[in-house]
């Protein structure tokens, strides 16, 4: 990134001012992670800003080229460790991709409830913390009710509270039965009631609208050119969900539900309240797909009998690669894998949502104010352990 260029300076006058430089974080809760931001303050405006990444960089790709293709799905969990259940899936895909196998049908619909029910978990994440990050400390303790539900409900199937490894390669590591999916309904009906408390809570509170609408307004063109996906993308107007335009899982053709798009309602299409809005009307959009996958998940097995036999020894695809990519939290997630017959790809490379929608940040927080640049970085939903990886 280009160096921050510092304000010049009028010495013949008798009266002048110097520009601050400021750090936001590394070590600083707004950031949502270790994030340094080097800011150019004029008073309280932002004149420039530089983002300063990579102080979670942990190798994750260099790791997955020395460990067996299996051995790498947990790893895939600490990248967007709030959605690890996404994280599986794209991952998952790819290898069966490289194997050319399918998952059975059962083990598909499966995927689809427990990722829908990871994105819920993920937006209520946004939603509390986006409250904090504009002093109103209530919505995270809400958030973090119905997100505890969820979290109970993934460990019975998995046994891990947040880092799954529960869908792999060939399907999912256990099946379901039926008093699981009904505590899963259950739940949905009861969420329904909560999404409700949360708009009374913050989305129609008249001092979040005006900490929200007509900032940080990121355009169409910008979103598009800056590779921006997702959420983000979405509330610029641009109707694009995997899920729906490049069905990735077979279910995705069947269910019926809406992508939701930014319209301004309350600023300018593409602002800070629309982004929230957009991860807020999502979370509705993924109790109708759970409610509709449970009522048409067939009967089968979970995991493709062929990948069974595999597991016992390391998998060792056909020379060739693969590319798959997944709708997930925050954009779209894609695995890039090549294969040369051995146990571990020789190239593993992911595209990580959070880091496509991190490089716009430099763009929108210049002429905002200090307390305004925290809006923006909120309401672009970033995990640092993805962008970093």
């Amino acid at each position: 990134m280009e160096a921050l260029e510092m304000y010049t300076v009028d010495r013949t006058s008798d009266v002048y001012t110097e520009e601050l430089r400021l750090n936001l974080g590394p070590q600083h809760p707004s950031t949502h992670g270790v994030l340094r931001v080097e800011l150019q303050m004029d008073g309280e405006i932002i004149t420039a800003a530089r983002s300063d990444i990579g102080y979670l960089h942990r190798c994750a790709e260099k790791i997955g080229e020395n460990v067996t293709y299996l051995q790498y799905t947990p790893y895939t969990d600490r990248m967007d460790y709030l959605a690890s259940m996404n994280n599986n899936l794209a991952w998952s895909l790819t290898v069966e991709k490289l194997l050319d196998i399918e998952a059975p049908e059962r083990s598909q619909w499966i995927r689809v409830l427990v990722v829908e029910l990871n994105r819920i978990a993920s937006h209520l994440i946004a939603f509390g913390t986006y409250g904090i990050d504009l002093g109103a400390n209530t919505p995270f303790f809400y958030a973090f009710r119905e997100r505890e539900s969820i979290m109970a409900l993934l460990e019975k199937i998995s046994g891990a509270r947040m880092l799954y490894n529960f869908i792999r390669p060939g399907g999912v590591a256990n099946d379901i039965d039926d008093a699981w999916m009904d505590e899963v309904l259950a739940f949905c009906d009861d969420f329904d009631k909560r999404w409700d408390e949360y708009n009374r809570i913050l989305t129609n509170n008249h001092i979040f609208i005006k900490r929200t609408a007509n900032i940080g307004i990121l355009t169409k063109e910008m979103a598009l050119a800056y590779g921006c996906t997702g959420p983000v993308l979405r509330a610029s107007g641009v109707k694009w969900d995997l899920r729906r335009d490049i069905p990735y899982l077979k279910p995705y053709d069947e269910i019926e539900f809406d992508v939701p798009v930014g319209m301004g309602t309350h600023g300018t299409l593409g602002d800070c309240w629309d982004r929230y809005w957009v991860r807020m009307r999502e979370m509705r959009e993924c109790t109708s797909i759970i409610r509709q996958a449970i009522a048409a998940i067939p009967d089968g097995v979970h995991m493709e009998k062929k990948m069974e036999r595999m597991y016992k020894t390391p998998l060792t695809p056909e020379p060739g690669e693969a590319y798959m990519r997944c709708e997930n939290p925050r954009g779209e997630l894609a695995f890039y894998a090549v294969s040369e017959g051995g146990k571990s790809p020789i190239r593993c490379r992911a595209r990580a949502p959070s880091f496509c929608n991190l490089s716009v940040l430099d763009k929108l927080l210049p002429g905002t104010m200090l307390a305004d640049g925290v809006a923006v970085i909120g309401s672009l939903d970033i995990v640092l352990g993805e962008v970093d990886r």
